[in-house]
């Protein structure tokens, strides 16, 4: 569980002194709709388009968890902005294996929520140096996918 480890290393922290500021609390959802209709607007809104496939054929209920659960209970906050979840979330799976089309599309995310070419190209840098040269390598050869597919 990614908590613990946080957690562990805030305590560190405090331990040589260092005080980190407590983010404030997101605001209340929305109460005029529901999570589910908020969630389509914000993943539709993230994705450029209404988002469909095979995974929600293959296993509808995910469609439901993802809207209800992942765009309004989480992406629905808004004590982080969309382009900040993204480099975290372009970050997350750039550092594991076997996850290139949740990779690229969340480079498609990315740039829908306005990062650029350069930013992306400076989040796979600091992947070089944090993480590791063939899990930059990977993103890199991902991202460039991604916008060759978007320039035809």
């Amino acid at each position: 569980m990614a908590l613990l480890p946080g957690n562990k290393f805030l305590k560190a922290r405090q331990t040589k002194g260092i005080k980190d500021a407590t983010g404030r609390e997101a605001s209340p959802l929305p109460t005029d709709k529901s999570r589910i209709e908020l969630g389509t607007e914000i993943q539709t809104r993230l994705a450029g388009s209404p988002v469909y496939g095979e995974i929600y054929t293959f296993a509808p209920a995910i469609d439901q968890f993802l809207k209800s659960h992942l765009f309004a209970d989480i992406f629905g906050r808004d004590n982080l902005d969309y382009q900040s979840r993204e480099i975290a979330t372009i970050a997350a799976l750039a550092s594991m294996k076997g996850v290139n089309s949740q990779l690229q599309a969340h480079f498609r995310i990315g740039m829908n929520t306005g990062l650029s070419e350069a930013q992306m190209n400076s989040l796979i840098s600091v992947l070089k140096s944090k993480v590791g040269k063939p899990e930059a390598d990977n993103a890199a050869e991902v991202l460039n996918q991604v916008l060759s597919n978007k320039s035809q």
